[in-house]
């Protein structure tokens, strides 16, 4: 994983991230804000529409604007985001990165 790709999002995620752009007619301006919220084993991973700030790093991943807080950016590097449908609902599901025993 390089810092031109910190993470991956899947094609399934990307189908419907770019969905939720259309429908919701979000702005050019805007990009999808990938965050941690909370620390330690409390963390969860936030995502939403934002503007870029002067504390963030800009990405475009699978032709997404990706903006990613520098403070965040070392505890994002190599994780994967998806989409899942199932009878339980659907939503985005993060996949922490592959770690090395």
């Amino acid at each position: 994983m390089d810092i031109e790709n910190p993470i991956i999002i899947t094609d399934r995620a990307r189908v419907e991230i770019e969905s939720i752009i259309a429908t919701k007619n979000i702005s050019d301006d805007y990009g999808l804000r990938i965050g941690l919220k909370g620390a330690g084993c409390g963390a969860t991973y936030v995502l939403g529409f934002d503007l870029k700030t002067k504390t963030d790093d800009f990405f475009e991943i699978e032709a997404i604007k990706v903006l990613i807080d520098r403070k965040h950016l070392m505890y994002l590097m190599g994780i994967s985001i998806d989409f899942e449908e199932g009878e339980g609902g659907a939503g985005f599901t993060f996949l922490p990165k592959e770690t090395k025993l």
